[in-house]
């Protein structure tokens, strides 16, 4: 019992990835073609053999629950333990309130819960982490809070007893602690803060910016081969779908496509998610794909962002600058005469 985890996801951060979170969290951001950005940690969780997971959403969290579903693709739909999700139910409060306040509504969970330590997460990390070395480390150094980093920054991860925590949780009104970040950042407590510097790779994908420069890195085979391992897998929600159809004049370089796709024209390092479309003649390039959008016949797209069920009629042309893609919203479609 004493090196048993309780993994919490504090998907409560609403980001700024614009057009992408108007009809979902942060969390059920679609990633690599096939995942969303909550699959990382979550799986890093059930990889280092934590077998209870609390999830805490806040805004726009009705896809975050489908993708999720009972928890099954994880391994966590169990009789005991398993996956849990805390929507928010502080709606009287500023903003529905803070992560200490969501996490304190549900303190009989936490008080319930057999795991002597706690990992709280964040739920747009993507990185591939084993939490158990860390634990060791951390009941080694016998600390009282470990805080993640990464390249000397902290990660919004933190790893502390499950005591300490609900301790934390009931004074918070009192100290007007808000979050671990305030916890381990304050001078007003005597707790013992230790920091564990992960050398892997690691991005907090919490902006547009992020988010297209780790796609197109996700792009690169050292990048990849890092995630997708037999002993330390991504998991994600299972979709029955048909093998990509290539048409003969089709082209496809430095691409991570998903299933169901048609593909008439050429990709060229981009990310096209399932199901969807590419036209004749119609070329795509450093772009992201999202699932079931249709691309036309004659078309060109360079450095865009789809999101899902984009239509872009015959003919149309976009080209923008990397350093500012271009994102086209859900449910959009772009005619020829809109040309950027």
């Amino acid at each position: 019992m004493k090196k048993k985890l309780l993994g919490v996801i504090d998907a409560t951060y609403k980001g700024d990835l614009e057009e992408l979170i108007i009809e979902r969290s942060l969390a059920a951001v679609p990633f690599a073609g096939r995942y969303r950005l909550i699959d990382f940690v979550l799986s890093s969780m059930v990889n280092s053999g934590i077998k209870s997971v609390a999830l805490f959403p806040k805004y726009q969290y009705h896809s975050l629950m489908d993708h999720l579903g009972s928890g099954r693709n994880w391994d966590l739909n169990r009789k005991r333990d398993g996956l849990f999700l805390f929507p928010p139910q502080l709606f009287d409060l500023p903003n529905g309130g803070n992560s200490f306040d969501q996490f304190a509504a549900h303190l009989s969970f936490f008080k319930r819960s057999s795991q002597e330590y706690t990992l709280v997460a964040n739920c747009f990390t993507v990185a591939n982490i084993d939490f158990r070395t860390i634990l060791d480390a951390h009941i080694d150094a016998d600390c009282d809070i470990t805080e993640l980093r990464h390249e000397g920054k902290s990660m919004d991860m933190y790893l502390l007893k499950t005591s300490l925590l609900i301790e934390l949780l009931e004074n918070h009104e009192k100290t007007g602690f808000t979050s671990m970040n305030d916890v381990v950042h304050s001078l007003n407590h005597d707790y013992k803060v230790c920091y564990y510097q992960f050398k892997g790779y690691a991005v907090m994908v919490d902006s547009v910016k992020k988010y297209y420069e780790t796609s197109m890195e996700f792009l690169q085979p050292a990048i990849w081969k890092k995630f997708f391992q037999k002993d330390q897998p991504i998991f994600t929600k299972v979709m029955d779908e048909p093998p990509t159809l290539y048409a003969k004049e089709a082209s496809i370089q430095n691409s991570m496509i998903a299933n169901g796709c048609q593909i008439d024209g050429r990709v060229e390092n981009s990310i096209i998610a399932r199901g969807v479309k590419v036209g004749k003649n119609t070329v795509i390039k450093n772009s992201v794909i999202l699932q079931k959008c249709e691309i036309s016949d004659n078309c060109i797209l360079e450095n865009v962002i789809l999101d899902k069920d984009v239509i872009i009629e015959s003919g149309r042309r976009i080209r923008v600058s990397p350093d500012a893609p271009k994102i086209l919203r859900k449910d959009t479609v772009q005619g020829a005469l809109m040309n950027s």
